[in-house]
């Protein structure tokens, strides 16, 4: 199985047609796509039960999951990857390094490593709504630096398979570099894609080709064996 996280925070998912998921349901390896705390959709007062402080109860959403799932028949425990972009990624980096013994395997798309080096670095217009949302840079540095799997990045015990666009003015390309670097001097598995010729997503159909076989093919190895 194979859990996505949606980006935002403030998003939904949707069932909406996903060739990259249609993709992994055609291998055999079925798709859960929660919208976990915090998603929109479903009234304001749950979509605020994962600011600041809280932002890690949705993270709990995720081990939730992976519970649910490995209880259900027919579903393999040991085999439940994660795999997320943008905040989503966050996400799949928070989750294995918050419930290391859980996953499989995890696929981060350009998500956040490290929340000092992300407000560093993002565009200037995205700092003051981002803040609201995360925390404070300055009033809230010590939460933030908790909620940074960079520096908890000796938990990660999974294989994980990073891609990155590296003109992304939303996260920067080093968010990805520092985690796939933490993972290379501990010897746990990890592959690091790059697009020179992409930002914040894979839009040119060569490159989604690209990444699009690279996960399935991470994926092959790492769920079904």
């Amino acid at each position: 199985m194979l859990v996505w996280v949606h980006g935002g925070p403030a998003a939904q998912a949707l069932p909406n047609w996903r060739p990259d998921l249609q993709a992994v349901l055609a291998m055999g390896i079925g798709v859960l796509v929660p919208n976990v705390r915090g998603s929109t959709g479903y009234g304001r007062d749950y979509a605020a039960l994962d600011d600041r402080e809280k932002r890690l109860d949705s993270v709990a959403d995720l081990a939730a999951a992976h519970a649910f799932l490995a209880a259900r028949p027919g579903v393999d425990g040991a085999r439940i990857g994660i795999m997320g972009q943008s905040y989503g990624g966050w996400m799949v980096l928070a989750a294995t390094t918050e419930y290391p013994a859980l996953w499989a395997c995890g696929v981060d798309f350009y998500g956040i490593a490290r929340w000092k080096t992300f407000f560093e670095r993002t565009g200037p217009w995205r700092i003051g709504h981002r803040a609201a949302e995360y925390g404070d840079p300055v009033r809230d540095a010590e939460l933030l630096e908790r909620l940074s799997p960079l520096l908890r990045a000796e938990r990660i015990a999974c294989p994980l398979l990073v891609a990155q666009g590296m003109t992304d003015p939303r996260v920067p390309p080093q968010e990805s570099a520092q985690i796939v670097a933490a993972l290379e001097r501990r010897g746990v598995p990890v592959e690091y894609l790059t697009f020179p010729d992409e930002g914040h997503g894979f839009t040119k159909r060569d490159n989604r080709r690209r990444v699009y076989r690279a996960v399935l093919a991470f994926l092959a190895r790492h769920l079904k064996g």
